[in-house]
């Protein structure tokens, strides 16, 4: 087949592949369901936002579904959030969501609280429908010192004012908590906090806890109260306990230093009775002394020596009588 012939076969490739390629990078098929939809996108517009590296149905199909709602979206807005990192569909999502419940979301707002790492369509159903928070059981100490613990529940309404930038449900439950140890704390007895534990929810909701929170706390119920530990029984025990291992130490040391003073009297009755011996070893050299320079006689020195014979007979009379005695005490 010469050149001429095969020229109309060589055009309808050509063709066939332009148009493969055509349909390829211009979704052509999304472009017709836009306008079959009423939603104006220019084929151009397209073809930009491929060379922008977005993909054209994650901005296309929730533009289609934002008009169909009656919304005022742009298509710059919802690329610009596709470029950002957002979830485009969840925020249209959410802004019909909002849209039929009359609740005031721009959308700004919304591409806000989505590039903030929160659900913004859970945010609106939240406003919609309240969330029931469950906290675990809070222990507090009346002032008779019994321990009350309570469950609490906690209807909470997203708040998307505060949704950017307030606190979770961590805050929250740490709020209620504190607000009902304190609550507990301040009752008399533990019996008026059995008797009347709405007076927990009451007191706690009073307090304003949601103020810089992403919620908007509609109620607290008390669901379940218990009663604990006697922690002040437990508390004046140890306190006892403590009180008496203390005067047991200071017993102790007083004994110790009674047992020191004793020993340090004996010492020193020891050392008397040195200075006794020492001094009795010098009278027989006093007397000697008394002899040979004539100050002392013979017959003082006799008299002097009969005197301690007398003194011993007595001491052995005395011993002698005082053994008798015991022994007639005995019989």
């Amino acid at each position: 087949m010469s050149l001429v012939d095969l020229m109309p076969l060589i055009i309808i490739a050509v063709i066939i592949i332009a148009l493969a390629i055509l349909f390829t990078f211009v979704p052509v098929a999304l472009w017709i369901s836009a306008l079959a939809a009423g939603v104006k996108v220019s084929i151009f517009t397209l073809i930009g936002m491929r060379l922008r590296r977005v993909v054209p149905s994650r901005v296309i199909n929730p533009l289609i579904k934002a008009h169909k709602a009656g919304l005022n979206v742009t298509t710059n807005q919802l690329e610009s959030h596709y470029l950002a990192g957002g979830n485009v569909d969840r925020v249209v999502n959410a802004l019909i969501a909002a849209h039929r419940a009359n609740i005031a979301l721009p959308f700004e707002r919304g591409a806000a609280i989505d590039l903030a790492g929160r659900d913004v369509l859970e945010a609106v159903q939240m406003s919609v429908n309240p969330k029931v928070i469950e906290t675990p059981f809070i222990a507090g100490i009346a002032m008779d010192g019994i321990e009350v613990k309570a469950l609490a529940r906690i209807t909470v309404r997203a708040n998307l004012d505060r949704l950017v930038g307030g606190a979770g449900e961590e805050t929250v439950i740490a709020r209620v908590g504190e607000g009902v140890v304190s609550t507990i704390g301040s009752s008399e007895t533990h019996k008026k906090v059995l008797e009347n534990p709405d007076s927990i929810s009451h007191t706690v909701l009073a307090k304003g806890l949601d103020a810089g929170t992403a919620f908007e706390i509609l109620s607290i119920d008390i669901a379940d109260v218990d009663v604990g530990k006697n922690i002040g029984a437990i508390l004046q025990t140890d306190q006892a306990e403590a009180d008496k291992n203390i005067a047991q130490a200071k017993a102790e040391e007083r004994r110790a230093m009674a047992v020191a003073q004793e020993q340090e009297m004996l010492a020193r009755v020891q050392e008397m009775r040195a200075k006794v011996v020492e001094a009795e070893a010098d009278v027989p050299l006093a007397l000697g002394e008394a002899l040979r320079s004539g100050k002392m006689g013979v017959m003082d020195y006799l008299n002097y020596e009969n005197i301690n014979a007398d003194t011993d007979m007595r001491d052995t009379i005395g011993k002698l009588t005082k053994e008798n005695n015991d022994e007639n005490g005995k019989k």
